[in-house]
């Protein structure tokens, strides 16, 4: 249907991606198969699906990747949630990421309803 890469929400994602591994590398190493490997799969998973959906020959086939990719955010948004409330995050991380995390939600939400018209 179209590139991908010229979508501002796929260009939103992947910088929300390489933010998500930086902020990973200070973790504890305790949690390099847990937290950190679920952090990192729910981050990436939103550019993914946007780019695999664009790919798409329908609408309603693009509309339901970016329903995954949304599904995605709202996971990563409960795990840097999370990562805050164990102290793996500081406060000051943990609202740089919100916000960027509510952006793209956003941005989603009107962009499946757009599609799907």
């Amino acid at each position: 249907m179209q590139n991908y890469k010229d979508l501002l929400v796929w260009q939103r994602a992947h910088k929300l991606v390489l933010l998500i591994y930086e902020v990973c590398s200070g973790f504890p190493r305790e949690e390099d198969y847990a937290l950190v490997r679920q952090l990192k799969r729910a981050a990436y998973s939103i550019p993914v699906n946007i780019a695999e959906g664009s790919g798409r020959l329908s609408k309603k086939d693009f509309a339901h990747f970016l329903q995954i990719a949304l599904g995605s955010v709202h996971e990563l948004e409960y795990l840097v949630l999370l990562a805050k409330d164990l102290s793996f995050l500081a406060k000051e991380r943990f609202e740089i990421l919100n916000q960027e995390i509510n952006e793209i939600k956003a941005m989603l939400i009107v962009f499946i309803k757009k599609i799907r018209q």
